[in-house]
């Protein structure tokens, strides 16, 4: 199979579908792999690195697009990319289409087969191909909330650890998956005061008992989530449902029972954003203030590391991106529920229900 891998164009996405040692799985098991010119820089791999293990470097994005059978990506393609996505072509990602209503359409009308990396759902409800980047986003998410706490960036002035006569910060966690735990370990190493909520009773029970004791747990419900905002310092919202807009945990009128200079991260902004005071910023111009409230929302928070990330993404997407070449994309799915059910679109159709949802579209069944 010929596999392209362009360079991403999101704004300061420096992350790259593959590193040097998946094309070169790849090429080893006879498949042509383009890369775009200088895609893998912002990771630190220049192109040298992926001719020395088979790749054929091509100079531009519409090269890449053009020879490709499949294309491997990290973010969703964007406007200038849509014409360029065509019929039959399998394009391997993450894509959110549930808070992406133009892309959702614009893949629709390219017929591609369009398969998202964070809708790969195991049978026991893990989505791996979500989880090496939830882990770096969590991690990050607090190290950003405790950047923006300072005076000096727009926050109270508060050291997350505090000093001896001081208390330290206090961090409130919405959501107990892959990124809050994440979060809550990094704040909770850092020497904040940590309260993780969740709404299953065994999963709080699980984090009680393998977090650190500054961590405490607590019942998401919204009496619960507002009796905690007035005394705590930053909120990271980390809330997912799978394939669905996230759900509105902070609320416009909610902003008033904080103090001026808290935080709100908003790591779910992927999915639309678990604050109704959010929107999409960038790396380039991550936050803004509504009444006093400091808002990071960051869409792509691990294009920041991006050598970490690429490298942590590819270990967990390459299995899954050597079947579809191996096998096809009908096979592979064929032979790998998981992967199955990470196939959102196809000739024209939605095949997955949540989307189809979101924007009333026609749902149809995947058909192997």
């Amino acid at each position: 199979m010929k596999v392209g891998v362009p360079k991403e164009i999101k704004n300061n996405e420096n992350r790259v579908g593959m590193t040097p040692s998946g094309v070169a799985e790849l090429t080893r098991r006879g498949h042509q792999v383009f890369i775009q010119h200088t895609a893998g820089e912002g990771s630190g791999f220049v192109d040298g690195d992926y001719e020395a293990v088979g790749a054929q470097i091509l100079p531009t994005i519409e090269d890449v697009y053009r020879e490709a059978d499949m294309i491997v990506k990290v973010k969703e393609p964007i406007t200038p990319e849509y014409a360029l996505v065509r019929r039959g072509q399998v394009v391997f990602t993450y894509f959110h289409f549930a808070c992406e209503e133009e892309l959702t359409h614009a893949m629709l009308k390219s017929g591609s087969t369009c398969i998202a990396y964070e809708t790969v759902e195991c049978d026991d409800h893990s989505l791996p191909l979500l989880i090496p980047m939830s882990e770096v986003a969590g991690r990050m998410a607090t190290q950003n909330g405790a950047y923006y706490l300072q005076k000096t960036q727009g926050g109270k002035g508060k050291l997350m650890a505090g000093v001896p006569g001081v208390k330290p910060a206090h961090v409130l966690v919405l959501g107990g998956g892959t990124v809050g735990e994440a979060s809550a370990r990094i704040a909770a190493g850092m020497g904040a005061d940590v309260t993780i909520c969740d709404v299953s009773l065994p999963r709080l029970k699980q984090l009680a008992a393998e977090l650190p004791a500054n961590v405490h747990t607590l019942y998401s419900s919204v009496h619960n989530i507002r009796k905690e905002l007035p005394t705590t310092d930053i909120v990271i919202g980390s809330v997912l449902i799978p394939g669905y807009a996230a759900p509105k945990l902070i609320t416009k009128d909610m902003l008033s029972l904080m103090e001026p200079g808290t935080v709100l991260v908003d790591v779910a902004i992927d999915q639309g954003g678990c604050f109704e005071t959010s929107h999409p910023t960038t790396h380039s111009d991550p936050v803004y203030t509504i009444d006093g409230i400091v808002h990071y929302a960051v869409a792509n928070i691990p294009g920041a590391v991006p050598n970490t990330s690429t490298i942590a993404l590819t270990n967990a997407t390459l299995r899954y991106v050597l079947a579809l070449a191996d096998k096809g994309w009908q096979q592979a799915c064929h032979d790998d529920k998981a992967l199955a059910r990470g196939v959102n679109m196809v000739d024209g159709a939605c095949t997955y229900e949540a989307v189809a949802k979101v924007w009333g579209l026609d749902y149809t069944p995947l058909v192997l």
